[in-house]
């Protein structure tokens, strides 16, 4: 990967020295110094979808608003940073600092007399470790009642002519599948070879406490709705996989204060029918009960921050003594909402892709500041791009992922998700590769890609096998000859 990103960056070193553009040259600065970033995903959504509640889960902290309303109007970056500081980026090319307080938790950005249409983007640098290796980016709804906040949208995580996808990867929410929400996955793609691809997106059914009208099962329900998702063709070939998260259960579980875990012990102590009773209906739970020795404004802030599942979770816990302190409530509600599972996909699919994502995203953006560079010079540069894209190894398992998805390269008779598997579907690891356990031992781990590679090599050299299949076999023999080198 190392290599793949400085062969990337001795193309970024001659196109600057081709380019007479003051604007290309700044873009293609602005592409070297990506190299060096975290990786940069979006999150993505139909307004009041849980964007900004899932990027507080996913910080930690609540950075960004969630009231009721459309809070996210504006692109707004989360990146780590040495203070804390918000910069304003207007959209004729100037910056500012700008002021900001924090109400209930969430930033409040001052904007000092712009309006949203003036704000390219805000960028929030906070010190934490949650972003170290990535930058969150929150985006306004894409379906948004005001027509201008949803090309706000679409405008940044859609590519044009004249400039690529900003985001390296995208964690798209919905809460059901609808066509609008297809359409946005095909329109985010914008790889070489012009076609939806699979590598930089994860579906997430958002707000999966929700499912069932939050009933304790609600999280299994959404299980098998993710499951159902997960096999559909259509998003099979637009996104790597497809997870339920409760993201109000999620971020609670982060920000969860020991006066919240009083109140639920209180409403735990009740006698359990009381209780049950109490959360049959939202409208029930904070109904004014005398009996009841939590107040109902102190009943509302916990349905406000828990939601109907997130207590009818927690009380059986309480009251059955697996959670004794906030802290293993906290543990046992986030292991419940999704989120851990989330993290481990971020870091199985995207964080060890990571140069990959980056690179490919460089190689596009120079593809396009190269149709301002004398025509001489772009055709030496174009071939330069069209070397290390056919050469490294890591966009010839992406290719193959994305024709085996969309089925155009077969593979009869070998079992479901094997070929997903060993090109890093799920997971880059040796152990990932082969479906194995994360404690497999290296003799264990060796005899089994060696076998994977004698198979391929075999199918690949077999006399009526198709020219689609026999390349395959051959890219699939090399992603097994670099794991089977990593143990080494």
């Amino acid at each position: 990967m190392a290599e793949l990103t400085d062969q990337v960056r001795g193309v970024v070193s001659r196109a600057l020295e081709l380019c007479c553009d003051p604007e290309a040259e700044q873009e293609l600065q602005a592409v070297e110094r990506r190299l060096d970033e975290p990786l940069r995903v979006a999150i993505a959504g139909k307004v009041k979808a849980g964007k900004s509640t899932l990027l507080n889960a996913l910080v930690g902290e609540q950075l960004a608003p969630t009231d009721a309303g459309e809070c996210t109007k504006i692109v707004t970056w989360y990146q780590q940073g040495h203070t804390y500081r918000v910069t304003l980026h207007l959209v004729d090319g100037t910056s500012r600092p700008a002021r900001f307080t924090r109400q209930a938790g969430a930033i409040d950005v001052d904007l000092d007399g712009a309006n949203a249409e003036q704000v390219e983007r805000i960028v929030v640098e906070w010190p934490t470790k949650r972003l170290a290796e990535v930058t969150l980016i929150d985006t306004p709804g894409v379906a948004s009642i005001n027509s201008s906040v949803s090309e706000r949208a679409l405008a940044f995580l859609t590519p044009d002519d004249d400039r690529p996808v900003e985001a390296d990867a995208v964690l798209y929410l919905m809460r059901h599948m609808h066509a609008d929400d297809l359409s946005f996955l095909e329109s985010f793609h914008d790889d070489e070879l012009a076609h939806p691809s699979p590598v930089n997106a994860i579906g997430l059914l958002s707000r999966a406490d929700e499912v069932a009208v939050g009933r304790p099962d609600a999280m299994r329900v959404a299980e098998r709705i993710a499951t159902r998702y997960r096999t559909d063709e259509r998003l099979r070939r637009l996104c790597q996989t497809v997870l339920p998260v409760g993201g109000l259960l999620a971020e609670t579980a982060a920000t969860l204060t020991q006066e919240e875990f009083e109140a639920l012990e209180a409403l735990a102590g009740h006698d359990r029918q009381q209780a049950e009773e109490l959360m049959l209906s939202v409208d029930r739970f904070v109904a004014d009960v005398p009996t009841c020795s939590v107040p109902p404004l102190v009943r509302r802030h916990l349905l406000d921050r828990f939601g109907l599942f997130g207590v009818r979770t927690a009380l059986p816990m309480i009251r059955q003594g697996r959670a004794t302190t906030a802290g293993d409530l906290a543990t046992a509600l986030e292991s419940r909402s999704g989120i851990v599972s989330l993290r481990q996909e971020l870091l199985e699919r995207f964080a060890r892709r990571r140069d990959v994502l980056r690179t490919r995203s460089a190689l596009l953006a120079i593809d396009r500041v190269a149709a301002r560079i004398p025509e001489a010079s772009a055709i030496e540069l174009h071939a330069d791009i069209e070397r290390i894209r056919a050469g490294a190894h890591a966009f010839a398992e992406i290719r193959l992922l994305n024709d085996y998805r969309r089925g155009l390269v077969a593979f009869p008779g070998v079992e479901e998700g094997e070929i997903e598997r060993l090109l890093g579907g799920d997971g880059t690891s040796p152990a990932a590769r082969l479906g194995l356990g994360t404690d497999s031992g290296a003799d264990q781990l060796r005899t089994g890609l060696l076998a994977e590679i004698d198979k391929w090599r075999r199918r690949g050299a077999h006399p009526l096998v198709t020219r689609e299949v026999a390349d395959a076999a051959s890219v699939l023999v090399r992603t097994c000859e670099g794991a089977l080198a990593e143990l080494v």
